[in-house]
C-alpha cells in the first residue's frame, strides 16, 4: 500500500519540524513537502498533489483561510487545520470554508493521534467547489469578538415540558458544514430544544457554538450540569464530557475516560434522549466516520421516536449514518436541504393532548 503523502504548511520552522517528525515517525505516512505561507501552500498542492494537507491559519503573504479557498477551488484535497486554541474561532470558520477538520497543534507526545487522524481524513473524497456566500463564509477575528447585539436578545425562558418534542443530532466529519446548512433554517419560534453531539477536538466546542450563533435565529450554547431544557435553545456538547439527558429533562454531563473513542459520544446522547423522552424524541444522524450513533438511533427508534439520517449523496462521508441505517434505527433518509423542514414539521405537530409527535 502506498504511504499517505502529507504537505505540511506553517510559517513557523519549529512547528513544521515538529509536525514532520511526528508524521515521519508513524508508519504509512510521509511528508512530501513543506510550505511557509498560504501562497506557497497553493503552489505546492498543485505541483505535488499530496493526499492531505496540514494547514496553519495565521501566515504571511496569504493566510490559511485564503489558501483553503484557493486549494478547494483549484485542486480539492483533504485539509486538516492545525491551530492554536487562541485562534479556535477562525479554525472553525476554516472548516466551513472546506477543511475537513480542525485540531490544536500537536505536542511532542501526540504523534499517534495526529497520524491516525491523517490516515482517516486522507481517505475521504473531497470535491472541487467553493462557497463564498451565506452561512459558510462567516469568519471571526479581533474585529468581531462577540455575537451581534440582536443575537443576545434571544433568551428562551419556558422549560421543555413532558409530551413536547426534543431533537437530538449526531455528527462527525463534515458535521460542521451540515449543521451550518440545517440550523439556520430553523425559525426563531422553533418549538423544541436541540441537543447536538458533534465529534470535535478539545478546546474547539466554544468556538463552534459562537460560530453557529452567528448563523442561526436560535441561540447556541455549551450546556452546564443540571440545566433544564428550553424549547428554541440549541445545546452543543463539549468534548471534555459526554452530554446526556437525565430525569426531568435536565442536562447531565458524564465524565469521559481515556479509552473513549468518540468525544463527545453520540450513542450516549441519543440513548439518553430515547430513555427520557421516548416517542416525543426526534433523532438525526449526519455525515461522519465510524459507527458512533448507530446504537443510539436504534434505541430511539425502539422507544417510539422519529429517526432521520442524512443521505449518502449529500454526506461528506457516508459512515455513521450508513451504520445507523444498516442497524435498523433509521426511519427516514433525507438530503441535507430537506432535514430542517422536516424538523419544523415534527416539532410543530403534536397531539391535541400535548402528547407525542404524530
Amino acid at each position: 500500500m502506498q504511504p499517505v503523502r502529507v504537505l505540511v504548511v506553517d510559517d513557523s520552522r519549529s512547528a513544521r519540524s515538529l509536525i514532520r517528525a511526528l508524521i515521519e515517525a508513524a508508519p504509512g505516512l510521509i511528508v512530501c513537502g513543506e510550505a511557509a505561507d498560504g501562497r506557497e501552500a497553493v503552489e505546492k498542492t498543485l505541483a505535488l498533489k499530496p493526499d492531505i494537507v496540514t494547514m496553519d491559519l495565521q501566515m504571511p503573504e496569504m493566510d490559511g483561510m485564503q489558501a483553503i479557498e484557493e486549494i478547494m477551488s483549484r485542486h480539492a484535497v483533504p485539509i486538516l487545520v492545525l491551530s492554536d486554541l487562541a485562534d479556535a474561532r477562525n479554525a472553525i470558520a476554516a472548516v466551513a470554508r472546506g477543511a475537513l477538520e480542525a485540531a490544536r497543534k500537536p505536542a511532542f507526545d501526540e504523534g499517534p493521534g495526529l497520524a491516525m487522524r491523517l490516515r482517516i481524513l486522507a481517505r475521504i473524497p473531497v470535491i472541487r467547489h467553493i462557497r463564498r456566500n451565506g452561512a459558510l463564509t462567516v469568519k471571526f477575528g479581533p474585529e468581531d469578538p462577540s455575537p451581534p447585539a440582536h443575537l443576545d436578545a434571544r433568551t428562551p425562558t419556558e422549560p421543555s415540558r413532558r409530551g413536547s418534542p426534543v431533537v437530538a443530532i449526531a455528527s462527525s466529519t463534515g458535521g460542521p458544514q451540515a449543521l451550518a446548512r440545517i440550523l439556520p433554517d430553523l425559525p426563531a419560534d422553533f418549538a423544541a430544544p436541540v441537543l447536538i453531539a458533534q465529534h470535535i477536538s478539545d478546546g474547539f466546542a466554544g468556538a463552534m457554538a459562537d460560530w453557529l450563533s452567528h448563523l442561526c435565529a436560535l441561540p447556541v450554547k455549551i450546556p452546564v450540569e443540571g440545566e433544564a431544557l428550553v424549547p428554541g435553545q440549541i445545546y452543543l456538547a463539549d468534548s471534555i464530557t459526554h452530554m446526556t439527558l437525565g430525569a426531568g429533562r435536565r442536562i447531565r454531563l458524564e465524565q469521559r475516560v481515556e479509552t473513549d473513542m468518540y468525544r463527545p459520544s453520540c450513542d450516549r446522547l441519543l440513548a439518553s434522549v430515547a430513555a427520557q423522552v421516548g416517542r416525543d424524541a426526534v433523532g438525526v444522524i449526519l455525515t461522519g466516520m465510524g459507527r458512533d450513533g448507530a446504537q443510539g438511533m436504534l434505541a430511539l427508534a425502539k422507544a417510539g421516536g422519529t429517526t432521520i439520517a442524512q443521505d449518502e449523496a449529500t454526506s461528506v462521508i457516508f459512515g455513521m449514518n450508513r451504520e445507523a441505517i444498516l442497524a435498523g434505527g433509521v426511519q427516514l433518509t433525507l438530503p441535507l436541504d430537506l432535514i430542517a423542514a422536516k424538523l419544523c414539521m415534527l416539532a410543530g405537530r403534536r397531539t391535541a393532548q400535548g402528547g407525542g409527535i404524530v
